[in-house]
């Protein structure tokens, strides 16, 4: 049995398909479908039930599932640990769509200024499968929103921000010297998809002032919530850290007056994977 065998294997249980796998992995179809009839030889049965579109472990490639991912972390942490240097290797950090273009970039110049020879690997994602994939090792941490709805992962309050309310520069409420929560109800809302956390928080956070945003338009990026309101289809809350990037006359941000909607910034991580001194630098500029 080959690493590259249990590799190959958990990439196709990770997709559930063949050919998606062989993309992501570069390699032919039939190269891939080989190895694991191969290892299916060794192992004397199936790990998966093919069907037309898709495959699904079987009671042993759930078994093997778990198995390889416990060899190939146990192994790649080793590796990490004995070339461990403090100044080389890899970071892989996950964060949310709506906090990775507008915190990131600093953090990650400010890191690799003083860590040039790190290699530092974004992934952008939702909160569902960036805590899957810090609990697996795909990635190292994770910066999300809380609540953090997973276990086994260590959890550490980075910042809290306020989310600003955006209007179109004719809207009824700019020229309104205070604006309340309840100024806004009888206003349609622009949000994001409901994959997204922030359209949690917005919703989480009407519902405690008594009311239900009626929602007119779900989109998937935050650019694109900003834009929607620009052309009047409806109001919405943007954390203050998109805001200061947002350099456009076509939108108003106010701030509530009262209580103010926020959101809690975190990082976290899997405290059972070796962490390297390259990665816990890394928490630190994230904390400054």
């Amino acid at each position: 049995m080959e690493l590259d065998q249990l590799r190959y294997f958990l990439k196709v249980a990770q997709r559930g398909n063949f050919t998606r796998a062989a993309e992501e992995l570069m390699i032919s179809q039939p190269a891939l479908s080989r190895s694991i009839q191969k290892l299916e030889e060794e192992l004397g049965q199936p790990v998966f039930e093919r069907k037309t579109r898709s495959v699904l472990l079987t009671d042993a490639g759930t078994l093997l599932q778990a198995r390889s991912q416990q060899v190939l972390t146990i192994l790649e942490d080793t590796k990490s640990e004995i070339t461990d240097d403090g100044q080389c290797g890899r970071v892989r950090v996950g964060a949310i769509p709506t906090i990775a273009p507008y915190f990131l970039p600093e953090v990650l110049q400010r890191f690799s200024a003083k860590f040039p020879k790190a290699n530092l690997i974004v992934q952008e994602n939702t909160t569902d499968v960036l805590i899957k994939s810090c609990r697996q090792g795909e990635i190292d941490l994770a910066i999300l929103v809380l609540p953090v709805p997973a276990k086994y992962l260590e959890v550490e309050e980075l910042f809290e921000e306020e989310l600003l309310l955006v209007l179109p520069p004719h809207h009824a409420l700019v020229e309104k010297d205070k604006i309340r929560v309840a100024d806004v109800e009888p206003f349609p809302f622009v949000l994001l998809d409901e994959a997204h956390c922030l359209s949690d928080n917005i919703v989480s956070f009407c519902r405690q002032r008594s009311f239900q945003p009626v929602v007119v338009e779900r989109t998937s990026q935050l650019t694109m919530v900003q834009e929607l309101v620009s052309l009047a289809h409806g109001i919405s809350l943007i954390p203050a850290m998109a805001r200061q990037c947002d350099q456009s006359q076509r939108r108003v941000y106010r701030s509530f007056t009262g209580r103010k909607p926020t959101r809690t910034v975190a990082v976290a991580w899997n405290p059972y994977r070796f962490q390297s001194r390259l990665l816990v630098a890394f928490r630190e500029c994230l904390r400054r």
